[in-house]
């Protein structure tokens, strides 16, 4: 049988192609990479002419990393590092909200994770170092990724496919002060920054604040895999 076919939105930039600039929509091949290894297909999500019909074909929507959700959607005026892409958010605001009331499997990923937050009534620390004191999540120099541990609620989703405890891979100045109507599992130790959330009453919705994509620990993509073999299988039953 075919794979189920993931969607990932992505970002829209000015990109070089040889010797001319143009507006793209562009995305890192990790992503694609990781749903590939994991079973599933993926196909693209462009943020230009949003539209909930994008989801009739598919059986899974991972929203991905980028630029820093506008925050205005949360009702607080923009920190000077702050950076938006306001079509972006648009877009996949609607597109995760029509996920969200079909009950289609759902992975964010550091901005889709803040994305959730967003969607789900709550708000985000616009620069981590003014609230933590420090740049551990986003190196200032060294290594592009930071790393530290995560701890995990026992009993919840991400735990039963991570464990209770899990090293991760980091880059982001942004994080959620506030996860609104989400479930927070999984944290910090270090400074308590809220790391994984849960909407348990969906069949799959789970965000992550690091970058799985980036490793060789694919588990959470087969989960999510996984999830969207049985929607598809669900879907195809009832025909």
């Amino acid at each position: 049988m075919s794979r189920p076919v993931i969607g990932l939105t992505t970002y829209a930039e000015e990109t070089r192609f040889g010797l001319n600039d143009t507006f793209s929509a562009v995305l890192p091949l990790s992503y694609v990479h990781a749903v590939h290894s994991s079973g599933g297909r993926a196909v693209l999500v462009t943020p230009d002419d949003p539209d909930a019909d994008v989801l009739d074909g598919l059986h899974g929507i991972m929203f991905t990393g980028g630029s820093d959700v506008n925050p205005d959607l949360y009702g607080e005026p923009p920190h000077a590092t702050t950076k938006v892409k306001p079509e972006r958010d648009a877009a996949e605001l609607l597109l995760m909200r029509a996920a969200l009331e079909a009950d289609l499997p759902l992975f964010g990923i550091c901005r889709g994770m803040q994305l959730m937050c967003v969607a789900y009534g709550g708000r985000l620390h616009q620069h981590l170092p003014d609230v933590l004191g420090h740049h551990n999540h986003r190196p200032v120099s060294g290594p592009k990724f930071g790393e530290h541990p995560v701890r995990l609620t026992p009993g919840s989703r991400t735990a039963a496919i991570l464990g209770e405890a899990v090293i991760v891979n980091s880059f982001h100045h942004q994080g959620c002060a506030d996860p609104g109507r989400l479930v927070p599992t999984g944290w910090c130790p270090e400074d308590n920054l809220i790391e994984v959330v849960e909407d348990p009453a969906r069949s799959f919705a789970i965000g992550v604040q690091w970058h799985p994509e980036d490793t060789t620990d694919f588990r959470l993509f087969e989960a999510f895999v996984e999830a969207a073999r049985i929607r598809r299988d669900q879907v195809a039953a009832k025909r």
